[in-house]
């Protein structure tokens, strides 16, 4: 379908992550036992029975997709496939949950339409630009996953908010990695809070991603953080909680 009008909210965003103690969000120090309860503890509360987030979907880079989901996949491709519509598919307005995955030009080989993630089941939404070919947009038609069309050569972070709001009653959002992603919303003052679990490990590493990144995409400009909460949690992992000092460095 076509875009519709657009209302001028956003969805309130937050950034929920786990890191290491040194700031990884990958790596060495995943597979270490002192992660099992900060991992608990960052399920629990965006995804638990009783989440102190309650939100209609998370979103994620294309790479942090295919590490956790797709495994790099290649797409089933027709390059023959009859043209598509202009602008975004809605296949799923009312899902109960939406995992939304950034792919601008279209790479990721989705399955299905429906992600598992622990007890937690996600209609796949797909964010492209104009770079997506019709073969792969016919090939997430045939797979009943819907898409956006977040800009012609790049996403405009804004642009989607408003999109990801008005068709599919997103109200409020999970950011959830990679480094360079949650740092893109940060920089253009589209997320309003940020929690992060850290676990009580760490592995030295100095070249696995970090909670936040610029990966030469983006300013290196510093934001401010303003502290909501402190908590000690299971397993030795402790609880963070700021409010992003939007448009202040």
């Amino acid at each position: 379908m076509s875009d519709t009008t657009l209302p001028e909210a956003r969805p309130f965003v937050f950034c929920h992550m786990m890191t290491s103690l040194d700031g990884k969000i990958m790596g060495r120090y995943m597979s270490s036992p002192g992660v099992a309860g900060a991992g608990k503890v960052f399920y629990d509360l965006a995804f638990g029975e009783d989440p102190y987030y309650r939100h209609q979907g998370w979103l994620s880079g294309r790479v942090t997709t295919d590490d956790n989901f797709t495994h790099y996949r290649a797409p089933v491709l027709d390059e023959n496939a009859a043209p598509v519509p202009e602008g975004d598919f809605v296949a799923v307005s009312d899902a109960e949950k939406y995992y939304i995955s950034i792919d601008a030009s279209g790479r990721v080989g989705w399955e299905s339409a429906v992600l598992t993630y622990q007890t937690t089941t996600a209609h796949v939404l797909e964010v492209l630009t104009g770079q997506a070919s019709n073969a792969y947009k016919a090939f997430l038609r045939g797979l009943g996953i819907s898409y956006v069309i977040g800009g012609d050569e790049e996403v405009d972070f804004a642009l989607l908010l408003d999109k990801l709001k008005g068709l599919f009653g997103i109200d409020t959002l999970m950011l959830g990695g990679g480094g360079v992603l949650n740092w893109s919303f940060i920089q253009a003052g589209l997320c309003d809070e940020l929690s992060v679990v850290i676990a009580p490990v760490a592995d030295g590493s100095s070249d696995t991603p970090t909670l936040f990144e610029t990966a030469g995409r983006t300013s290196d400009t510093p934001r401010g953080f303003s502290l909501q909460a402190a908590e000690a949690r299971e397993g030795g992992s402790v609880w963070l909680r700021y409010t992003v000092d939007n448009g202040e460095n």
